[in-house]
């Protein structure tokens, strides 16, 4: 199977192949590319007209086409046109994983401006950030997120808001989006977009305490998306040769129905499910939020192919009481990304879920989505590992002193192809440390096997990995530290059984305050989201252990606390 694997893979990314990959120069640096596919955002998008009758997305009662789904984004890109908007310039998308979302980002992207992906979780501190980071000139947001952001427009004037989805009276000033963007006269601008310009800023979260917008070009999404289907043009071509797979199954394939679980700010819904599913011409199916029993109706009722989340998603549904009770036999792919997929877990997909095989891939903002990929046979012969990179990644696993390790040795991940992001917007510190040479630091300690088979061991990074989300110890510190009761204090995971991890903090207190969890929670609650507050808080009346440079021993002091003496 492994001889096949990498046979297959050597003749569809080779001289001649369906998914040849060549060294191009990319701002100076050597860069592993797919030679053939679009060569920017606008064309994937361009392309998928072919669709047209198909479904295309579909919102609880709304639905719409591909075409349809064009006309209105031809209709949100002339309008910005009309507002001044130009290419290189910035337009925010901050709302839920409403279809407008979506399309939104289509129009953004199609035109040569850059979308910023603005976390819906933020609160408006964060929002305020966040739009001055990036000084965008538009923003579309729905009524919470608009709401944030007007409690706070004295400090963030400059931008033109778009309501979407409003529930109620909003300031003259804001823009209806149903009333005068939707219904606009216009087609899509006709211009020309360099692959390596950026395409849009995703904000991950920084040890600074600050979230960093990672610059991503349209050559990296791109990409991203090209590995997707070369991932699974591998896995397919594989099963034939085995003789898992009846060749004629791949001519005419049905459409493809992904469920669309996790939040479109993100590269796991927005630059792998949704533009893999554009890409080939899919359905989309988004949700309000996520709930596993509603899942399951989902899937029943629209033929859900593929469900891609965070893991806790997976081993949530095959838990929940209506599992049994639904008809989920049109499932062949279900998985995730954004934390690890415990190897059980593997094992209960495959032998839990009649007809679908386990998925997952390893991957990051900075490279516009995946960095490996890793399913069926394959997954479950090697639970532990997240696969092989893709082939337009080159791989190092380097020592502390930067040396490439041999196969087996353990050190941290590097690599280097086209889906590495630009850099961190504003950030040019930040970008000399994490990115050198185009050669991407990620962060994470690893090894690879024989096979090239990749396995993640630990995170060199300090933070938590919460339901799928980067909640940087920093930022969680920099939000306790604001409380003038707080002397010391320090963020660590605490290991949880649904989300893998929570956020828990160890708090010493000045001399004769007398502050609560509660109160702390709620201090915190104003300055971070709400999924980064701690959960767990260990009040401690000596100070904090540290060590001869005086850093905190955070290792130490957690083996000392136990989660029953947490207030």
């Amino acid at each position: 199977m492994y001889q096949e694997l990498k046979q297959v893979r050597a003749e569809l990314t080779g001289p001649g192949g369906e998914f040849e990959v060549v060294t191009v120069d990319v701002r100076g640096i050597p860069t592993r590319t797919y030679k053939n596919g679009p060569q920017n955002l606008r064309e994937l998008w361009l392309a998928s007209a072919a669709f047209a009758e198909r479904e295309y997305l579909v919102y609880q009662g709304e639905r719409w086409t591909y075409a349809e789904a064009h006309a209105e984004v031809a209709a949100i890109a002339s309008w910005l046109a009309a507002q001044g908007v130009k290419p290189g310039d910035r337009v925010g998308i901050a709302m839920r994983n409403y279809p407008e979302h979506l399309l939104c980002y289509w129009a953004i992207v199609s035109m040569g401006a850059v979308v910023v992906g603005m976390n819906a979780w933020w609160v408006g501190p964060e929002m305020v950030y966040g739009i001055q980071d990036s000084t965008p000139k538009v923003i579309f947001c729905d009524q919470e997120r608009l709401e944030r952001i007007l409690a706070h427009r004295s400090e963030v004037p400059e931008p033109l808001l778009v309501g979407v989805r409003l529930e109620s009276e909003v300031p003259a000033e804001v823009v209806r989006y149903e009333d005068r963007v939707k219904p606009h006269q216009g087609s899509l601008p006709d211009v020309e977009i360099d692959p390596d310009a950026d395409a849009c800023i995703f904000y991950t979260s920084g040890t600074t305490g600050r979230p960093k917008g990672a610059e991503q070009t349209h050559r990296g999404c791109v990409n991203n998306v090209l590995n997707i289907l070369c991932a699974g043009a591998i896995n397919a071509r594989v099963q034939v040769i085995t003789g898992k797979l009846d060749p004629k199954e791949l001519e005419n394939p049905p459409q493809g129905v992904a469920l669309v679980t996790t939040p479109l700010f993100h590269v796991t819904a927005m630059n792998c499910v949704a533009q893999g599913g554009t890409a080939t011409g899919g359905k989309l199916v988004l949700m309000y939020k996520w709930d596993a029993g509603e899942a399951l109706r989902i899937i029943e009722e629209e033929k859900v192919s593929s469900m891609s989340g965070v893991p806790v998603m997976s081993r949530e549904l095959i838990a929940h009481p209506d599992f049994p009770k639904r008809d989920t036999s049109s499932l062949l792919v279900l998985g995730g990304g954004g934390a690890q997929l415990q190897p059980d877990l593997v094992g209960r997909i495959e032998n839990d879920v009649a007809t679908a095989r386990p998925n997952t891939g390893y991957g990051m903002t900075e490279t516009c989505g995946i960095i490996t990929s890793i399913a069926g046979d394959f997954f479950v012969d090697r639970p532990e590992s997240c696969g092989p990179a893709c082939p337009n990644f080159e791989v190092e696993i380097r020592d502390p002193e930067g040396n490439a390790l041999p196969i087996g040795e353990v050190g941290e991940l590097c690599v280097r192809g086209a889906p590495v992001i630009r850099g961190y917007l504003n950030r040019p510190e930040a970008t000399a440390e994490t990115i050198e040479d185009g050669w991407l630091h990620t962060g994470d300690l690893a090894r690879m096997d024989e096979d090239g088979f990749i396995y993640i061991v630990d995170r060199l990074k300090d933070m938590v990995l919460r339901g799928g989300e980067n909640v940087y110890c920093a930022e969680v510190e920099s939000a306790l530290f604001s409380h003038d009761d707080v002397a010391e204090c320090v963020a660590f995971g605490v290991p949880d059984d649904r989300l893998g991890e929570e956020v828990g903090a160890c708090v010493v207190l000045k001399p004769n305050a007398n502050l609560t969890a509660d109160e702390l929670r709620a201090h915190c609650g104003r300055q971070i989201a709400k999924h980064k507050v701690p959960r767990f808080i260990w009040f401690r009346s000596e100070p904090l252990p540290r060590n001869a440079n005086g850093k905190f021993l955070k290792r130490e002091l957690r083996e000392q606390l136990t989660v029953e003496d947490a207030a």
